[in-house]
């Protein structure tokens, strides 16, 4: 009899064993603890509670990237299989019964979970030090789902004053239709959060992007969390600008994380896909019936392509921070540029809180022109990096905010230094000095313009 393929290992809000009736054996091995060395069996009892990471947190960052997501994959493959199937056979009625019911373990649909998403999301958790991860198919689903099941109407939720265009126009747009308030707050000054609890005791939520997109803008996470857990709120913290490698933010106090893995993460401009990280089982199963129900996922193959990112991601982050503080020491040094937004500087706002939270700087920063039409120029005179949005990637890229990814904020929240001369480049792993070579020359034209 044809038998479901099955994959050891329960995941959190997923359908578990919950009697003790004797399971028939997994035709994959199990895969949540890795034996180091050791051939995997090719059938084994399955193992439900199986719910940890693979790797403890002892292990380097480096090591969890790459085998966090266990030993034993299916039928002894060296990496994740790509299950592209949108449903799984039950062995009899009485199974598929008792899968919905909760009663057994297994896959059921890849709306509810796939057995390659849940290996990246196993990864994401462990190198987040999460109590679970779940997976989107875009950075925005991965926003939505850290904020909505959350909220309710009648409800406000603090947003900071410097976020991304399409989240801005989430919370400003389509939450009030619902009943949800959003409030914006300068989050770089802790004590503007304290005050805006004082004037919206109704507040359960607090957002904010460390950095911000795109002015770098930097709060302090672990005094917000504080702030916000005394008044009985959350906090979410979009970390997409330097990823867990460079900051850890449920560590430093967050109760959720997420990223657009779009970018740093999956890192190569192939995948469009969002991840939140969170630090209870109830709130994974709170985003993760979310994402059942609105059906933001993840495609397999994308979940593939992220954890191929993902192994690569340390030696990636670290060149990338490399090259992005060389450009940014060139363009503060160039007359053409009037300010570099990169908390490396030491006159940067909260450059302390930065160095502090922050074990690197990413590659992503803005920097302000003299005018709108010298910013054009430049665009329109690199020749190394591309203009188009997005960032986080292999190659350079660079943008201008006021007229592309941050077009959708309304002008009463436009944060300070959002201006019409304002540039934003993702550095990418270019040799820096030829990168540095082509802006020099583009900026010299731009100059000569004057």
């Amino acid at each position: 009899m044809m038998g479901q393929v099955q994959i050891s290992g329960s995941h959190p809000g997923s359908p578990c064993c919950g009697s003790s009736k004797p399971e028939a054996p997994c035709r994959m091995g199990p895969m949540a603890t890795p034996t180091h060395g050791h051939p995997s069996p090719v059938a084994a009892p399955c193992q439900c509670q199986a719910t940890e990471a693979a790797l403890p947190d002892s292990f380097s960052f480096e090591t969890r990237c790459l085998h966090a997501d266990g030993h034993n994959k299916p039928m002894n493959s060296h990496v994740w299989p790509i299950f592209q199937t949108s449903t799984f056979m039950f062995d009899s009625p009485d199974q598929g019964a008792d899968l919905f019911a909760g009663r057994a373990e297994g896959h059921i649909y890849s709306r509810i979970a796939n057995p390659t998403v849940q290996a990246f999301e196993r990864i994401m958790a462990n190198i987040e030090e999460a109590a679970g991860s779940v997976a989107f198919g875009s950075g925005m689903g991965a926003v939505s789902a850290a904020t909505t099941p959350f909220l309710k109407a009648g409800d406000t939720i603090l947003i900071g004053d410097t976020l991304y265009g399409c989240t801005v126009s989430l919370f400003t747009h389509f939450y009030p239709r619902f009943g949800i308030n959003s409030v914006a707050v300068d989050t770089s000054v802790a004590e503007n959060v304290e005050r805006a609890f004082a004037e919206h005791p109704e507040a359960k939520y607090v957002y904010l992007e460390s950095p911000a997109n795109p002015t770098c803008k930097i709060s302090d996470i672990a005094a917000i969390s504080e702030i916000a857990h005394r008044h009985g709120a959350l906090v979410g913290v979009d970390c997409t600008f330097v990823t867990p490698y460079f900051q850890r933010c449920l560590s430093l106090g967050a109760d959720l994380v997420l990223h657009s893995v779009t970018k740093y993460i999956a890192g190569h401009g192939d995948v469009v896909g969002g991840v939140v990280s969170a630090k209870t089982k109830e709130q994974v199963s709170a985003v993760m019936a979310w994402r059942k129900d609105i059906g933001a996922i993840m495609s397999p193959h994308d979940a593939f392509l992220v954890m191929r990112g993902l192994r690569t991601l340390p030696i990636r982050m670290e060149q990338l921070n490399k090259n992005g503080l060389a450009v940014a020491r060139f363009l503060r040094s160039h007359p053409a540029i009037v300010k570099v937004n990169h908390p490396v500087f030491e006159d940067f706002p909260n450059h302390d809180i930065a160095v502090r939270q922050m074990s690197g700087f990413g590659s992503t920063f803005s920097f302000e022109m003299k005018s709108y039409e010298a910013a054009k120029a430049l665009l329109e005179n690199v020749h190394l990096a591309v203009v188009a949005v997005s960032l986080g990637g292999v190659d350079t890229l660079i943008e201008h905010p006021a007229s592309m990814t941050h077009a959708a904020v309304p002008e009463d929240m436009l944060p300070a230094g959002l201006t019409r001369s304002l540039v934003r480049i993702s550095v990418g792993l270019e040799n820096s000095d030829e990168l540095i070579a082509d802006l020099h020359r583009a900026l010299d034209l731009v100059d000569q313009r004057k």
